[in-house]
């Protein structure tokens, strides 16, 4: 495998049709249709039919964001995953290799799945996708990752931080105001975080978007996996208020502990791990202004009523953490 490039101004700019066609036809597949362009903001993913009919998805991954080192282990992960029969989609191997590349950009293959999205406020989906996720954290306690980071405070609060602040396109009304409020935020999840839980590894990024349901869940893109503590992949599940995120954690958990432990005194990091996305998410956005795809996208974030909805939620989130954490009901 040639060496990436790896400079900051390499970008999907010269991902033209006829590269992916051609960095297919490189590891022997045909494309026999067009490409669909599916749902990615941070990589290239494409859908496509070959010659014979079969029905791919090919990811071309983001220039300079992980190692080839940190992504054959997220490989690694979901084909571990597959082994042990959970529901997990995972790249091909082609040429004994699952991470390919042609003219500076590394791709991967997948199997097309299908499905429909993940219902939150379907119990016995919920129930499914608890017992799952506990299988899934079984497996990934066994290892940490060695190369994919861990959830922390420098990736989610202090780097985002500087990026969010040397922003150019943020209102200056709005620039004293966010300096001061964000700046207290992070003091707040600063005092709130703990770190005497255990890592494992995570798919990190356990939104509805991301389970399929067709006769049971399949969880797919791993892109973010990492290490983490477990709440990480429970938490994003949670909808409504306070008690009815009860009732559901109450399900949850104990559907997932039929698989594995879980330690009660994460609750607590619910609340931090919800600011530290909120403002990761905002630096994100902003990091990638470049890309043609996220003015399109994200529009409103040069908005200055974006920003002052931005400060007053931050500001709800600190009373979040401050109040008690949410509680199970068997444990009340």
């Amino acid at each position: 495998m040639k060496p990436v490039i790896d400079h900051a101004d390499f970008s999907f700019h010269a991902l033209s049709p006829e590269l992916i066609f051609d960095s297919l036809l490189s590891i022997g597949i045909r494309i026999d249709s067009g490409l669909t362009a599916l749902n990615s903001y941070e990589n290239r993913v494409y859908q496509f039919h070959d010659e014979d009919r079969i029905r791919y998805v090919a990811k071309f991954y983001r220039p300079c964001r992980w190692s080839n080192e940190q992504i054959i282990e997220e490989h690694q992960f979901t084909k571990q995953l597959v082994d042990a029969e959970i529901p997990a989609v995972a790249p091909l191997t082609i040429n004994n290799t699952t991470l390919h590349e042609h003219e500076g950009y590394r791709f991967s293959l997948f199997p097309s799945v299908g499905g429909r999205q993940y219902e939150v406020d379907n119990l016995e989906q919920m129930e499914s996708v608890a017992m799952l996720l506990g299988r899934i954290h079984q497996l990934g306690a066994k290892k940490p990752f060695l190369h994919r980071p861990t959830i922390g405070l420098e990736q989610y609060l202090y780097q985002p931080q500087e990026i969010i602040l040397s922003c150019h396109f943020i209102p200056q009304k709005v620039q004293s105001d966010l300096k001061t409020i964000l700046a207290q935020l992070i003091k707040t999840v600063e005092h709130y975080w703990h770190n005497d839980w255990q890592p494992i590894r995570l798919h990190a990024d356990c939104h509805a978007g991301n389970i399929l349901w067709r006769d049971g869940a399949t969880f797919v893109d791993f892109d973010d996996a990492r290490n983490g503590p477990a709440i990480q992949d429970l938490w994003m599940l949670l909808y409504g208020n306070q008690q009815e995120q009860r009732l559901q954690l109450d399900m949850l958990i104990e559907m997932y502990q039929e698989f594995f432990d879980f330690d009660s005194q994460q609750l607590r990091l619910i609340e931090p791990l919800r600011a530290m996305r909120m403002i990761h998410h905002l630096a994100w956005v902003i990091a990638r202004w470049q890309d043609p795809a996220f003015p399109i996208a994200f529009p409103w974030i040069t908005d200055e009523d974006f920003w002052r909805q931005q400060l007053s939620e931050f500001k709800q989130q600190i009373e979040a953490i401050k109040a008690p954490s949410i509680k199970l009901m068997s444990i009340m």
